[in-house]
């Protein structure tokens, strides 16, 4: 069994609601739903998480920050979970100068998203999320990263995908992959807001934190540049309607 703890997120600032989507909704984004995995922070699954129709998600894929800090204790844990790959969304250097511990098991796939960008918008972060979607490197780092999702879980695996803090590429990963599977935005927003708590972070920390402002730039850029969210995933991160449906067949359950 996995060691798991309900951490609840906390009502969202004044900047912050004026900057998310004008959607009204009467019922709370549910708590995500965290892994202790010892050594390695911001860990957590969508298995908290239902699509707008009432699918449950399943708890095979789990996000988190860098393994480079895994205890041995830590490493139980991703093999319990029956761990099979690994994504690493950092560029090169990145994971050089902090590689992942290895997981037995599990193989690491290096889909570096920012490595053909410059170097500044690791720190610039508008910058960095509006080439999460107009950035072809970017794209194919997201597009094989979803497909080994859809590859690794079809086939009875679990997958844990990560960047350095786990909020900035995986966010938008996370936010791309539950949009993809039919969670309600209000739903995305609060998953990517999450890391604060998990982070111990304000949302003007751009260090250790994140606002609504940063997702909302790169979901702008989408339909900005593709007309629309689902042009981005078809035209932008090439996925076919059968990639889709075999997502929602590996990570989608029936409700309770």
């Amino acid at each position: 069994m996995l060691s798991t703890t309900l951490i609840p997120l906390g009502v969202a600032t004044a900047a912050q609601a004026q900057a998310a989507p004008a959607v009204i909704t009467a019922h709370a984004a549910p708590a995500p739903l965290a892994i202790s995995v010892p050594g390695v922070q911001n860990a957590r699954t969508f298995a908290n998480y239902t699509t707008i129709s009432g699918m449950r998600i399943s708890d095979k894929v789990i996000r988190s920050a860098n393994l480079a800090s895994l205890t041995p204790a830590g490493v139980g844990v991703p093999e319990r979970h029956q761990l099979r790959s690994i994504i690493d969304l950092r560029t090169q250097l990145e994971s050089t100068v902090q590689p992942d511990k290895a997981v037995p098991g599990a193989t690491r796939h290096s889909f570096d998203v920012l490595g053909a960008v410059p170097v500044s918008y690791l720190v610039d972060l508008p910058s960095a999320y509006r080439a999460f979607v107009t950035d072809p490197h970017a794209r194919e780092a997201f597009r094989a990263s979803l497909l080994d999702i859809k590859n690794t879980v079809g086939a009875g695996g679990s997958v844990l995908f990560h960047c350095s803090a786990g909020k900035d590429r995986t966010g938008w990963l996370a936010a791309v992959l539950l949009t993809v599977l039919g969670v309600d935005r209000h739903v995305v927003d609060a998953d990517f807001l999450a890391s604060n708590t998990f982070r111990h972070a304000s949302p003007n920390d751009p260090l250790n934190g994140v606002n609504i402002g940063l997702l909302n730039t790169a979901f702008a850029a989408a339909d900005k540049t593709y007309g629309s969210f689902e042009n981005y995933v078809h035209q932008g991160l090439r996925l076919s309607d059968s990639d889709i449906a075999g997502l929602k067949k590996a990570l989608l359950l029936p409700s309770i």
